[in-house]
């Protein structure tokens, strides 16, 4: 697996658009950031004021400059308009593995299939063009709704750390971790197929 930290990477469908984030996005997701200070409340870092997203867009961009992370914004072209965030994280090429996460999505899109559509995007690049053989998912114990969503598209669950990561407030999350690995991909692609062709908004 080689993701070039470098290469400009656009992934995109008749209805999303997702490109490297940038610092212009401060502006482009400041709406949806501060709208709800409850929106990533089970992310380690938090995005609910204007200082607090430029820091987490900074520590993006720094973190893809040491090979560690790729942040997308995510834009509707349907609905013309930004509605979020999305990250390839924890990259190992020598090991053709990555994770998928830092997602948060604009509450009035939630529950729409565009997350669906989403992973759909991230996944297909993952395992298609970079040939990666495992994609992974860490999810807060707490966050059933991402849990829930993570297991739809056949995300498998394969064990809980205890008092894994420390949270803005002191907690000490327990952390679910999934995977999807490449000789299920074909499946899951048919899976997330359906789910975003049977949704009006993808």
């Amino acid at each position: 697996m080689h993701l070039a930290f470098e290469k400009y990477i656009v992934l995109e469908s008749s209805n999303l658009l997702l490109k490297p984030i940038t610092l212009s996005d401060i502006d482009n997701l400041l709406y949806i950031a501060t709208s709800d200070k409850t929106l990533i409340q089970y992310s380690p870092k938090q995005i609910y004021t204007k200082a607090l997203l430029t820091t987490y867009i900074e520590n993006a961009l720094d973190m893809r400059r040491n090979h560690k992370r790729y942040a997308f914004s995510i834009f509707s072209k349907s609905d013309n308009c930004y509605v979020g965030s999305t990250s390839y994280l924890n990259i190992v090429n020598a090991d053709d593995r990555l994770q998928i996460g830092a997602t948060w999505i604009d509450k009035k899109f939630q529950g729409t299939g565009l997350n669906s559509e989403c992973k759909y995007l991230l996944l297909q690049y993952a395992f298609e063009t970079l040939q990666a053989h495992r994609v992974e998912f860490s999810v807060d114990e707490r966050n059933i709704r991402s849990r829930k969503a993570v297991e739809k598209i056949g995300g498998k669950l394969e064990g809980i750390l205890r008092e894994h990561t420390l949270m803005y407030d002191g907690f000490r999350r327990k952390t679910c971790c999934y995977s999807i690995i490449k000789s299920e991909w074909e499946a899951v692609k048919s899976r997330l197929e359906i789910l975003i062709g049977t949704n009006s908004k993808c």
